[in-house]
């Protein structure tokens, strides 16, 4: 037997998995969304860490906050690396030794004395490593197992992040107050060897022709279809782009990844430097510690529904469309904070909340989800993962750029109108990426098959 379908049968533990082939994909969508709901937490829980670290070592801020730093310039680099490994190497195995690594991290990290030991273990090994169970790392994957589906399935599966963050940063804190930042980290490093390594050693798969089986759990070719899976069947505008063995060298010469990176690259600037700033600016503005604070977690729990709401809606109306409406989010709740400078009205405060975790966070969704209809294939690891690098520049960039503009100008003013612009920047770059033009979503392949009806 020949062809492109083929797969060799299943054995073993992959053959039982097997016998539930629509509800499967779904059990990759929450393996997914518990390992980030802990991995990405467990990562970013460096903030909650460094103010006990500051205080029982006494090093200055910037010495001690490099470690963070470090980790995320590693983990940019080591994207395309993950992708191109991601070719020959199943998910499983790297997402267990992201595990792995991030757990001996967290471990290494309590015996600790001088700075540089932290930039390896909770930078490099915590950070770096841990990018394998992020965002990053997912969207290598988990597009393959679903096309009708793959913004909805997206969403949920990254929603994980929002929900974790809500039940596992509280008790981290309490923790670190309790019982000190070392006991922190054994609990997280405990949470990721109990749970998420096993979890994906076992179960996690890197696209359903492992285990015999096709996306969004459809029957193989010539087996019986449904009415609806017969209307979305062909979602392909243009074939020789799809019939394409896409590689690295072969994306960066077409304008749709030149494009596609620089609006991924202009909406990290915008969401990274907008996180980070806010809550210094709610406070500077006549807001206390505690709204401010409050503001940040309600974005979060915004994001959530969020994702889960756009992921869809971008199965029905295109990417482009929801991409845009996330940043136009972003670019409305820039311009509630610029406003809440003469006008702290909580009440505006809560609008820009739910503009920019309900709208803006929905981007996340897309940027799993985009770079798979453009170029999905063999090469599609390595392809993302440069992809990531390029825009997790822009992340690199935003804050820090924004920091220099109040610094040098005294205020927020001009770093706001830069948001403002890049928010722009990336709306009018995904139109031109154009998704749409070599693979319509399922909403809008469905329309045209009925139109030629």
């Amino acid at each position: 037997m020949t062809g492109k379908h083929h797969t060799r049968a299943p054995r073993g533990i992959n053959a039982l998995l097997a016998r539930t082939p629509f509800f499967y994909g779904w059990a990759v969508v929450a393996i997914v969304f518990v390992t980030m709901g802990i991995g990405v937490n467990v990562r970013t829980a460096y903030s909650l860490l460094f103010p006990a670290i500051l205080n029982e070592y006494g090093w200055d801020r910037a010495t001690t906050a490099a470690a963070f730093s470090i980790g995320f310039a590693i983990g940019a680099i080591l994207a395309p690396v993950i992708g191109k490994l991601l070719e020959f190497i199943a998910p499983r195995f790297m997402i267990s030794f992201s595990a792995i690594s991030v757990s001996l991290g967290l471990l290494l990290s309590t015996i600790a004395t001088e700075p540089w030991h932290f930039y390896i273990t909770l930078g490099i090994m915590v950070v770096g490593s841990g990018i394998v169970m992020t965002y990053v790392g997912h969207s290598m994957f988990l597009p393959n197992w679903f096309q009708r589906r793959r913004g909805l399935a997206v969403g949920i599966a990254f929603s994980g992040v929002g929900i974790g963050s809500i039940v596992l940063m509280p008790l981290i804190q309490e923790t670190i107050s309790a019982d000190g930042w070392r006991e922190a980290c054994w609990l997280m490093a405990g949470l990721l060897l109990v749970i998420v390594l096993p979890l994906n050693f076992f179960f996690q798969r890197k696209q359903p022709s492992d285990i015999g089986l096709h996306p969004d759990g459809d029957a193989a070719p010539g087996e019986a279809q449904t009415a609806a899976q017969q209307a979305a069947a062909d979602p392909i505008v243009d074939h020789d782009w799809v019939n394409t063995d896409w590689t690295l060298a072969k994306a960066v010469r077409t304008a749709s990844f030149w494009w596609l990176a620089l609006s991924c690259a202009s909406a990290l600037y915008v969401w990274y430097a907008v996180q980070i700033h806010q809550t210094k600016y709610l406070v500077e503005i006549g807001f206390s510690p505690m709204e401010a604070a409050s503001a940040l977690g309600l974005v979060g729990l915004a994001g959530v529904l969020g994702q889960i709401y756009l992921g869809s809606l971008s199965d029905k109306v295109g990417r482009e469309w929801v991409w845009s409406l996330s940043l136009l989010g972003f670019f409305l709740s820039c311009v509630l904070l610029l406003a809440m400078e003469d006008l702290p009205s909580p009440v505006i405060m809560y609008a820009m909340v739910i503009l920019q975790g309900g709208l803006g966070y929905g981007a996340a969704t897309i940027f799993g989800s985009m770079p798979a209809d453009l170029f999905q294939g063999r090469g599609y690891g390595f392809i993302f993962g440069t992809v990531s690098t390029l825009a997790l520049v822009g992340g690199a960039v935003g804050p820090w750029l924004t920091g220099y503009f109040y610094d040098q100008a005294g205020n927020y003013h001009l770093a706001f109108y830069v948001i403002l612009g890049m928010s722009v920047i990336s709306i009018v770059s995904v139109w031109l990426a154009a998704p749409r033009k070599r693979r319509l979503v399922a909403g809008q392949a469905r329309k045209r098959a009925l139109a030629q009806q």
